[in-house]
């Protein structure tokens, strides 16, 4: 379903594990940047009314799930900390097409959120199944459920705004680049890297 040419090395749970408190705040922010790139949408493209409609129900729950992990963080005696770079992120955003003509940017926004909603399902399912811990491990099945129907949302709308454009081509574009960086990153406790 989601199309990822590779698949996360199952040794990362065990990376993960060894510091549970850094997961929790890297991925309390990775759902404050997700919450952030759907309200980015909702300003750029608010032409756009259906879309605009979904991305603020998405922002909220992309906020909610901010808010879920830091109960996470502070029921374990953590806090918060500061922001994580995440550079994932940073290299599959260079990927993306920039300039002045908006569809190109619109559609490679999608597409760009789809490919991090993807692996972030991907990284949510292999810690559902391998994760020792039992509350985090059901904490996760309900956010991987959640982030599979992100990517849907996001795939849908790029096909929906193509216009024209071969989005399955541009998808296989970003799947592609995705596997030729993924070697770098698998080796710390955050959620992409």
């Amino acid at each position: 379903m989601l199309g990822l040419k590779l698949a996360t090395d199952p040794r990362w749970v065990d990376i993960v594990e060894s510091n549970i408190e850094e997961i929790l705040t890297d991925h309390a922010y990775c759902e404050q940047k997700a919450t952030s790139n759907a309200l980015y949408i909702v300003i750029n493209f608010p032409e756009h009314t259906d879309l605009v409609t979904d991305m603020i129900k998405l922002a909220q729950e992309e906020l909610s799930h901010f808010e879920m992990v830091h109960e996470k963080i502070k029921a374990r005696g953590f806090k918060l900390g500061r922001e994580r770079k995440d550079s994932y992120a940073g290299e599959i955003y260079a990927f993306m097409r920039k300039g002045h003509v908006r569809k190109y940017v619109l559609i490679d926004r999608l597409l760009f959120s789809a490919l991090i909603e993807a692996r972030s399902c991907e990284r949510f399912k292999l810690l559902t199944a391998q994760i020792t811990d039992k509350d985090l491990s059901d904490f996760y099945r309900e956010l991987m459920i959640s982030e599979a129907g992100h990517y849907k949302t996001f795939i849908s709308y790029a096909r929906q705004y193509a216009e024209g454009e071969d989005i399955d081509k541009r998808w296989q574009e970003f799947l592609d680049f995705e596997a030729s960086i993924l070697s770098k990153y698998g080796k710390k406790e955050t959620m992409h890297g």
